[in-house]
């Protein structure tokens, strides 16, 4: 039965290197957060798609020190909680100089980067080559690395649809501005407020919000796609707030430290509104005309039980022919 596993394990390896070859090719893989890993002889194709210097000769000595996970591998996103290589992996012996800020998970006297990450999500294994006999050490770590895969994939999906389309977004939906300050007008945020603009983008809102909060407020853009967090700076909504890049359902936000949360376009799109309503309401432009079934959750009827059992009361409604909006408020 394991050899049969392993025979799966090696298909997939060998998917896994095509794989890791196209999707490099690709500038807004990585960008993305685009989970990766390369095994082999594929880690110098993942560490030039980054900017390292690939060295092409491999050392000829015949000792083979043991391959040992660092200090850093503790904290890691798939290596911690992993045992320690098995002692038959020979590490890799050809020089490759890591880009700046790549992490090193494994290491050996004389041949340092055996194991990397760079950036969040793309790990390279330099001592498990694509030919291996059935190793369960080289087993855990793609298990690990498919239950990674499967645990982001929502993520992953929402970062790779929306990092392509963040460069043109601001001039795309430039128009809808007007829309954007009459909803958060709104919100009758006070000055000296605490104000949240989730599901930002390119932070469209947050000019009209810290104009409701003034200087001695506070505005916060949270998005979960870096690109669209840098678009927002760019276009230089970090002198109206702060950018966090963050789930918009699990907020790194204190309960009750806000006075208002804003956001367009965002509710419907969440795997589970009830969740996300039991941390924040919304204010809500533009529907782009898109009329509404009795199963759709802005529906006022849906919208305002889903409300109601997440704590809040829909205190205002209204889908007119130029706009839509919701308003709620915390439920005494």
């Amino acid at each position: 039965m394991r050899s049969s596993t392993w025979s799966g394990r090696r298909l997939f390896l060998s998917w896994l290197s095509a794989a890791v070859a196209d999707g490099l090719r690709d500038p807004h893989a990585m960008i993305a957060q685009v989970p990766v890993l390369a095994l082999g002889p594929g880690t110098g194709l993942l560490a030039r798609a980054a900017g390292a210097a690939v060295g092409s000769r491999p050392d000829p000595a015949a000792v083979r020190p043991p391959v040992e996970l660092t200090r850093a591998a503790g904290s890691d996103p798939l290596f911690a909680g992993a045992t320690p290589p098995s002692a038959g992996l020979p590490p890799a012996r050809d020089p490759l100089e890591l880009p700046a800020g790549a992490v090193v998970l494994a290491s050996c006297d004389g041949y340092p980067e055996q194991a990397f990450r760079l950036g969040a999500s793309a790990w390279g294994v330099r001592f498990l080559p694509q030919e291996l006999p059935p190793d369960p050490w080289a087993e855990q770590l793609l298990g690990r690395f498919a239950t990674l895969v499967a645990a982001r994939a929502e993520h992953t999906a929402t970062r790779a649809f929306f990092t392509r389309r963040a460069d043109a977004w601001e001039e795309r939906f430039a128009h809808q501005a007007p829309a954007y300050e009459a909803a958060v007008a709104r919100l009758r945020l006070a000055p000296g407020g605490r104000a949240v603009d989730l599901g930002c983008g390119t932070g469209r809102a947050m000019p009209a919000l810290r104009a409701q909060v003034g200087p001695d407020g506070h505005v916060l853009g949270v998005d979960l796609t870096p690109a669209m967090l840098t678009a927002a700076a760019r276009h230089g909504r970090t002198r109206h707030g702060y950018l966090v890049a963050a789930d918009c359902t699990r907020l790194p936000l204190p309960r009750a430290s806000v006075d208002g949360i804003f956001s367009a376009g965002l509710l419907d799109h969440l795997p589970d509104p009830s969740a996300a309503l039991r941390e924040w309401a919304a204010g809500r432009t533009a529907r782009h005309g898109r009329s509404l079934d009795t199963d759709d959750l802005l529906a006022e009827g849906n919208l305002r039980r889903a409300l109601e059992t997440a704590g809040w009361h829909l205190a205002e409604y209204e889908d007119a022919a130029g706009h839509f909006l919701a308003r709620a408020v915390p439920r005494s």
